[in-house]
């Protein structure tokens, strides 16, 4: 399997957050997209891992996705010792992705920051030929990182205009995540199950979309910088 454009996140949920827009627009422009989580979530005080992974295969199924896992690497203590780099090589030996998202290396939760790091080690070996895993190298063209809970200097914005509303409704797959105020539960609180963090999640969008104009936009960043060749395609069609 040949994967054009492969999200890793530490739990499920966590790509989908911070890039489901870009997925559905690379799936609806006929790329073939994917999400691997490391961990089955099992460790959130919310949910179960059962019904974690019901939701994530709902989750994929609104995203468009080609392919989706979850590694089941242990959730709460993530460190990116061999197992962990050698799990996520074997992945991106198995789906050859061209690009890889990731969870950008800073952030409050110790397995975003982790995964973040583990996933940009095997890329680095997943090249080398002579790490034997049975199967042939392949590295990435790049990795690119999106935002979690603390925000960075974005290297680029994508437009997620026209896919915000079906982003979430792929959100909304994760309702023992995410606040729904159908489910009735004696689970705690938290920070995204709250109902003021769909008011972040809109005002994040829209906050990013309008730096680049648009009325939504999801923020990435990539350690270097972007080639322009042509300055007028890339900017001549800005009317902001």
């Amino acid at each position: 399997m040949t994967i054009d454009l492969l999200a890793f996140g530490a739990h499920p949920d966590d790509a989908e957050l911070g890039a489901a827009g870009t997925l559905i627009r690379a799936a609806r422009a006929g790329s073939r997209t994917a999400i691997v989580t490391l961990t089955r979530g099992e460790m959130g005080p919310r949910g179960d891992a059962d019904a974690r992974a019901a939701e994530f295969d709902a989750a994929a199924a609104a995203l468009g996705l080609v392919h989706h896992a979850m590694l089941g690497l242990p959730d709460g203590s993530l460190a990116c010792d061999a197992g962990s780099r050698e799990a996520v090589v074997r992945v991106l030996r198995d789906l050859r992705p061209a690009v890889v998202l990731a969870p950008y290396w800073d952030d409050r939760h110790p397995d975003h920051a982790a995964a973040s790091r583990i996933v940009q080690e095997a890329v680095f070996l997943a090249g080398l030929a002579r790490l034997d895993t049975g199967q042939a190298p392949h590295r990435p063209g790049e990795i690119v990182y999106y935002m979690s809970a603390w925000e960075f200097e974005p290297s680029f914005v994508v437009d997620i205009s026209e896919h915000f509303e079906r982003k979430q409704a792929a959100l909304r797959c994760y309702a023992s995540q995410l606040h729904n105020p159908d489910r009735r539960t004696s689970e705690p609180g938290t920070l995204i199950s709250s109902e003021h963090y769909w008011q972040l999640l809109a005002a994040r969008a829209a906050h990013y979309g309008r730096l680049i104009g648009k009325a939504y936009g999801e923020p990435f960043r990539i350690r270097g910088l972007v080639e322009l060749g042509d300055l007028v395609a890339a900017f001549g069609g800005r009317t902001f």
